[in-house]
């Protein structure tokens, strides 16, 4: 009477510890796969200008910077060829740099809702180099990107998810979640 007391108490015991245990180890791959998914999204957020070829072989500069409210916003769009910096479209008047820029006259810019401004440039394959950085400054924020001129993309949805491999490798990690789980 007294072993088979025992017995079920630590069988029981050993369910408990089983039970506890498969719930902890659930817990912990979820707090896993949630820590990864963060720090995957973290570069999404840090990524405030994006570059790509549009079908019209118009190029396509989107800063994403925060408007601010209740103020006129001011942009500028430049590109850095090697130590030079040239300004390719303003909305600030400040000198005679800005109206002489060949580029002004290719290029226009228009503003994004809720965020940011878009410069979409014609007519500059002959001007851009190898390695080009275009700067944004909309408000006193700056952003940069730099491109290579032979592995700018395309502006479809489908090239623009490809060019972020973090998006795969959540998609797969979340797979692979839900049918372990």
């Amino acid at each position: 009477m007294c072993c088979s007391f025992f017995l079920s108490l630590s069988s029981g015991f050993l369910f408990f510890l089983f039970k506890v245990g498969w719930d902890f180890f659930n817990m912990l791959k979820s707090l896993f796969v949630y820590g990864v998914l963060g720090v995957m999204l973290i570069p999404v957020k840090s990524q405030r200008m994006t570059v790509c070829m549009e079908e019209d072989e118009e190029l396509r500069v989107d800063c994403l910077i925060e408007n601010k409210p209740n103020i006129i916003n001011t942009y500028q769009f430049s590109w850095s060829i090697g130590a030079r910096q040239e300004i390719i479209n303003t909305n600030v008047s400040s000198g005679p740099a800005t109206q002489r820029s060949p580029l002004r006259n290719k290029s226009r810019v228009e503003e994004l809702e809720p965020v940011g401004y878009r410069m979409t440039l014609s007519d500059f394959r002959d001007k851009l180099s190898d390695n080009t950085t275009f700067l944004c400054n909309i408000s006193g924020q700056d952003a940069n990107i730099s491109v290579q001129k032979d592995n700018i993309l395309s502006c479809s949805a489908v090239s623009l998810l490809l060019k972020n491999s973090w998006s795969w490798m959540v998609c797969l990690l979340l797979f692979f979640y839900h049918t372990h789980s």
